[in-house]
């Protein structure tokens, strides 16, 4: 299956949420990358069938997804894990699921219920299944979401912000889950966490204020920073310029080590040198031209 999104846009009275958003998206890992605001749930949301546009069009395989009949029976080949998913606190675990592939029409109580052992060990939930949903971590909590949103074996699983909130064993675990499912479909994982995207992601999507900035492969986007990533030493009360985006700082002894994307540093700094850039230096690079067209176009 494919996926053509098609000058997409979405409006919600005067305030454009989506501005004529135009990508394809094949199988595998594909990453959705923007700040808060950017837009990215609401494009979620459409491909989740639960948000019509404006204008434009989604084409999921042989769906269209302007029809509503075609909608409804997408539905049957899509999972979707929401960033805030709502449970049911008194139900179990396994209760949660069977409740949920009720309402997926898994109606045949011996299907449902191999379906839900599978994938209770699937999220390494098995031992918990019994247990009460108000007694679960946010990371199992997270698991079980995930786990709703396979019943039924969707060839399209869409997940919100999969690793808010969870700590780094956990984030690792929820990753390496999703790559092992996306070798035979499409997973759609937006965040606005770049090292969730690097560690999983061959292609990706950037969005801000509605637009699409950047679609291709996220090797292109750590490219894109080459050039422009340094790494330098200056005192703690240094005003670095201000043409300067700062990735990271380090406090050493008497000096801080910082990380930063822009032009060649000058001023009150020393030891600068060039350092390979990552997808993040690559993000922010983006992000700091896309801000600079912008307001170089406000202008006129």
């Amino acid at each position: 299956m494919e996926i053509v999104i098609d000058h997409l846009t979405k409006h919600y009275g005067s305030y454009e949420a989506l501005k004529a958003i135009s990508v394809r998206i094949e199988r595998g890992m594909f990453g959705l990358l923007g700040p808060n605001g950017a837009g990215k749930t609401t494009l979620l949301r459409i491909l989740a069938t639960l948000l019509q546009p404006t204008s434009g069009r989604v084409l999921a395989g042989a769906f269209d997804l302007r029809q509503r009949a075609q909608r409804k029976a997408m539905r049957a080949s899509l999972g979707y894990l929401p960033q805030e998913l709502s449970f049911y606190p008194e139900l179990t675990g396994r209760e949660f699921l069977d409740y949920m592939g009720l309402l997926k029409g898994l109606y045949q109580r011996r299907e449902r219920r191999t379906q839900i052992d599978a994938l209770l060990q699937l999220v390494n939930l098995t031992e918990k299944a019994n247990q009460k949903v108000s007694a679960y971590t946010g990371g199992m909590k997270r698991r079980l979401g995930l786990a709703q949103a396979l019943l039924g074996d969707p060839q399209v699983i869409v997940i919100d912000e999969p690793t808010a909130g969870l700590d780094p064993e956990e984030r690792i675990r929820l990753r390496t889950l999703l790559t092992g499912l996306a070798e035979d479909r499409i997973v759609i994982l937006s965040t606005h966490i770049v090292e969730d995207i690097s560690q999983t992601c061959e292609r990706l999507a950037v969005l801000d204020q509605g637009q699409l900035v950047f679609d291709g492969f996220t090797r292109q986007l750590t490219a894109a920073a080459e050039g422009a990533t340094w790494q330098l030493l200056a005192t703690p009360d240094a005003v670095l310029p201000r043409e300067l985006s700062v990735i990271s700082a380090l406090p050493q002894r008497h000096e801080v080590l910082y990380r930063v994307v822009g032009p060649k540093p000058d001023g009150p700094v020393r030891a600068v040198q060039p350092v390979a850039p990552t997808l993040e230096d690559g993000y922010v690079w983006l992000r700091r031209q896309h801000a600079e067209r912008r307001q170089q176009v406000s202008v006129f």
